[in-house]
């Protein structure tokens, strides 16, 4: 059963499956009042190129009407479309879809209903809102299924190391797109790690610094020599500016999981150090400088952001040993963990379709929305009021 302890309450419902995806986009409208999501009408299996996702919004001053946007075709369970508000906009929705034989950004605006595609898809979005990160995400989809999108095959797929796959800095307002960092290029920053050489690479989990000069992204990468579905996974952290210059190896353990900005000098991060194994770390971006962080209140790996404007920590955990999901606060300047609740996830959600809360907080940090299937209506949001316990 269930606990919670702050004020929550279910904000869609059943019989359509609804929820949000990652934790580090942005959900809420500026004002607060909407809440995005994605809408399906099946759950337990791996979604193909016909499956189509609704995207829509909750309307939290009107009873929690789900108001429809629009659709895609390009998604997954644990990251959806990329779905998010577009910074900077009070009105702009952006999201990735496929138009044919490739994919593509679309965008809406929710009150004079003008749209715009975009011949590329983004992975993240920069904090003003005028640029994007993209990522070949035939890739991803091949390397690890469920955080790309099904339909297109990899063009590369026979190459270990591509130089025209990478990461692409995309230009809104003048609708250009330039590589900004090559797989080859990433790949080629000498490793210690047997399998690195001949092993075969991608990026994943692309996100801004909060000055978005910079960004960051995982390269990660697989022993082929038995077949990607059984080589391991092994993962490097990176930085680099928007422009391509200034590559820097943030963390070579090969073990770098979720991870988030604290500002646009410090990243969290949960990965495997020699100081103190598998931790949460702050990191100095462009050093050696290295913390370790909450080491025993965050003891395990979960999907980290900071309330707005402070230094408090916002996770969760996968199922522990009984299924339970822990959500919680993590105030850093204090050494001090706050409980928000304990969410049972059913067995069947498991591997690529589980539902990780992956909490995200409105502007101001007093609200969360979380994905959960414990509520006996398959996946659906959540929201909780954690405004007193900010004071």
């Amino acid at each position: 059963m269930a606990t919670a302890n702050v004020p929550i309450r279910q904000i869609t419902h059943g019989p359509r499956h609804h929820w949000f995806g990652y934790y580090d986009k942005l959900q809420f409208s500026p004002d607060g009042r909407y809440v995005l999501g994605m809408s399906v009408d099946f759950e337990n299996r791996k979604p193909t190129a016909r499956d189509e996702v609704r995207i829509g919004m909750v309307d939290l001053g009107d009873e929690d009407r789900w108001l429809d946007l629009g659709h895609s075709v390009s998604w997954g369970w644990q990251q959806g479309c990329m779905l998010q508000w577009r910074p900077g906009s009070a009105a702009e929705v952006m999201w990735n879809d496929r138009d044919g034989d490739h994919f593509v950004t679309r965008s809406l605006n929710i009150d004079t209903g003008a749209q715009r595609t975009w011949p590329w898809p983004f992975y993240a979005l920069s904090p003003d809102g005028r640029y994007g990160v993209g990522v070949d995400f035939e890739r991803i989809q091949d390397m690890r299924p469920g955080y790309g999108y099904p339909g297109l095959p990899d063009r590369n797929a026979d190459c270990l190391r591509p130089a025209d796959s990478g990461a692409w800095l995309l230009d809104w307002e003048r609708d250009t797109r330039s590589m900004a960092i090559s797989i080859e290029q990433a790949a080629s920053v000498a490793a210690d790690h047997p399998s690195h050489a001949a092993g075969k690479h991608y990026f994943n989990h692309l996100l801004f610094s909060p000055d978005g000069t910079r960004f960051i992204f995982l390269n990660r990468w697989r022993d082929v020599s038995t077949g990607v579905a059984k080589g391991n996974l092994h993962t490097r952290m990176f930085t680099v500016g928007v422009d391509g210059g200034g590559l820097h190896l943030v963390d070579d353990s090969g073990s770098m999981s979720h991870f988030i900005w604290r500002d646009s000098d410090h990243i969290l991060g949960w990965t495997r150090h020699p100081s103190h194994a598998a931790a949460f770390y702050l990191f100095r971006d462009r050093s050696d400088w290295v913390e370790v962080q909450g080491r025993g209140s965050m003891r395990v790996n979960g999907h980290c952001t900071y309330l707005p404007g402070r230094h408090v920590v916002l996770n969760d955990t996968y199922p522990l040993g009984n299924r339970i999901q822990e959500l919680y606060l993590y105030d850093a300047d204090r050494d001090r963990r706050m409980e928000l609740g304990a969410f049972p996830s059913p067995p069947e959600y498991d591997g690529e379709w589980r539902v990780d809360l992956h909490p995200r907080s409105n502007r101001d940090g007093t609200r969360v929305c979380i994905d959960s299937a414990h509520g006996g209506q398959g996946r659906q949001m959540y929201l909780l009021d954690i405004g007193s316990l900010l004071d």
